[in-house]
């Protein structure tokens, strides 16, 4: 007798389609970016610190190119994420439910994080034209504060997106009833 084999309650990435692969393709792009921006914020915050410590000498503004860079930097990531089924989810209840049903509510997941990322784009960009117009600067460097705010949108707009593309390949999966 054959063991049953365990459900899977995601959407593979083979089983993404030319649309879907474009999106893996920007997101993976994305969060390379992200992550070379939070290499690039550690070895400033290195060279900051022992500096600091050793002859004296300290990037001027090393917080504030943290604060705004890390932000977009992190926003990168969420695409990519979404697309891998990098989101936490607690199974707890649902490990006993049908693949079918388990694709089901994972689309309707992916719908609510799709939605999620454009509210998060919009209100971003809402925020940092008003910012803009307010022509609010960094203290120590007087750098515009809307620019990093805006780096976040791209993020976010792709998180929508890969949400909503998951949305509809998860959904259709569970009408099928397969990948």
């Amino acid at each position: 007798m054959q063991e049953p084999q365990a459900p899977t309650p995601y959407a593979l990435k083979d089983t993404f389609g030319p649309l879907g692969n474009f999106l893996l393709t920007a997101a993976r792009l994305m969060a390379v970016v992200g992550g070379l921006i939070f290499v690039g914020l550690v070895l400033m915050s290195i060279v900051s610190i022992v500096g600091r410590k050793t002859v004296g000498f300290v990037v001027p503004g090393d917080v504030e190119v943290l604060q705004m860079l890390a932000a977009c930097a992190a926003a990168s990531f969420f695409p990519y994420c979404h697309l891998l089924h990098g989101d936490v989810k607690v199974d707890f209840f649902t490990h006993n439910l049908s693949q079918r049903t388990l694709w089901f509510m994972d689309a309707i997941g992916s719908l609510l994080v799709g939605s999620f990322g454009a509210l998060i784009a919009w209100r971003s960009w809402a925020g940092a034209m008003t910012v803009k117009d307010a022509g609010e600067t960094s203290m120590i460097l007087a750098w515009p504060v809307w620019i990093p705010q805006a780096l976040m949108v791209p993020g976010f707009l792709l998180l929508a997106v890969a949400g909503l593309y998951m949305f509809l390949h998860q959904l259709r999966m569970a009408m099928k009833g397969q990948p």
